[in-house]
């Protein structure tokens, strides 16, 4: 099946302006905020890995709660609903049906949203003591079968380790679920299956239904394979990705770690950081002061930065626009997120790929040296 007929603008496509680094651009003024693009928000407020008995105040459980917490959390200035479901026993749901449900709850009050649903569905153990882990290939792929259709699922990039409680301290899981041994050691040898068969194939079906793939990517490694599919032509979608340096098999959230990663990421890319625990905030600030984008929620922390209480996803989304605004730095509204994140734009072929994005062309037969769009 083709992908749906929306492209990006324009019968005839044309190279951008000439152009042969493909890294994102910082030259002289870059930091000015009238120079950057809105803020876009990602917010992450439903925490599978927590039980509600460890944030009773802000975990939402019924299907009323739910909706309202992606009300609440567009009303307070963000744009992206990463999207996890619950049962009414608290557990994170593996039920399809429930997604359906609660799409639909949020699309009726705010349709400007963007919904991003969590690729992995529910990475929550079953039963105590089981290993946390992702939902098997067939199951994931039925995503792309979701009604309504969300505007974007997340997706891994090669098989890899996500021990999420390595990066973690004492304080950090003190007096919560994840503090039992029997749940610290599910998390901490969750592994994710995304190898290269599946993935393209969950682009495809993806892509067919006209829902956008976002790149959730540990390293440059994972970057690369991105690349390397958009140079076969077996991705033609927008580079749209964040950075996950939680540690435990991905990249730490180090200012080494960042430059590295920023540096090869194409200038035509979208990108968001996202780290865990009290890292979330120092590292959102870089990206509001870089021009990209930040990710905040109790699924990446719970703590303020004290660790003297607990902070919900809406504080803390009201604090990132408070900062961003006193950075000068505007905060995208749902349409503006909408046309940043590209949403509902497709490729029809590699090189339209790989000049939408940034990436230097592919090599012609016969070509010589260094690269370049003219």
């Amino acid at each position: 099946m083709e992908p749906p007929a929306r492209v990006a603008p324009g019968t005839d496509f044309a190279f951008p302006p000439y152009f042969q680094e493909h890294h994102m651009n910082f030259q002289d003024g870059s930091l000015f905020p009238e120079n950057q693009e809105k803020l876009v928000i990602t917010c992450a407020p439903y925490g599978p890995e927590w039980m509600p008995a460890d944030f009773p105040e802000d975990i939402p459980v019924t299907m009323e709660e739910q909706v309202q917490k992606a009300v609440d959390c567009y009303n307070a200035g963000a744009t992206v609903l990463h999207l996890h479901v619950r049962e009414l026993d608290g557990k994170g749901s593996k039920r399809l049906s429930k997604f359906n449900e609660l799409i639909a709850g949020i699309r009726a009050r705010v349709p400007d949203l963007i919904i991003q649903v969590g690729g992995s569905i529910s990475f929550a153990p079953e039963n105590d003591g089981e290993v946390a882990k992702w939902l098997s290939d067939d199951t994931r792929h039925m995503l792309a079968e979701l009604t309504p259709t969300p505007d974007q699922v997340t997706i891994a990039i090669n098989s890899n380790q996500m021990n999420v409680v390595e990066q973690m301290c004492d304080a950090d899981v003190a007096g919560t679920s994840l503090a039992e041994p029997a749940n610290y050691h599910a998390y901490r040898e969750m592994t994710i299956p995304a190898g290269p068969q599946w993935v393209e194939e969950h682009i495809r079906r993806l892509s067919a239904k006209g829902i956008q793939t976002h790149f959730q990517l540990a390293n440059i490694t994972q970057l690369e394979t991105v690349e390397r599919m958009m140079r076969r032509n077996v991705c033609n979608v927008p580079l749209i990705l964040t950075w996950v340096a939680i540690g435990g098999g991905f990249d730490a959230p180090n200012l080494y770690n960042l430059a590295n990663f920023v540096r090869a990421v194409p200038d035509g890319a979208v990108l968001t950081l996202e780290t865990s625990m009290l890292n979330v905030l120092p590292l959102n600030m870089m990206a509001i002061a870089m021009g990209l984008h930040v990710r905040c929620g109790i699924e990446d922390n719970i703590w303020q930065q004290d660790r003297k209480a607990k902070m919900g996803t809406v504080r803390q989304i009201e604090q990132l626009v408070r900062i961003s605004r006193e950075f000068g730095r505007e905060v995208a509204d749902g349409k503006e997120a909408r046309r940043i994140y590209r949403i509902g734009e497709f490729y029809r072929n590699a090189d339209e790929t790989l000049a939408r994005n940034g990436f230097a062309p592919n090599r012609k037969q016969g070509q010589r040296g260094f690269l370049q769009h003219a």
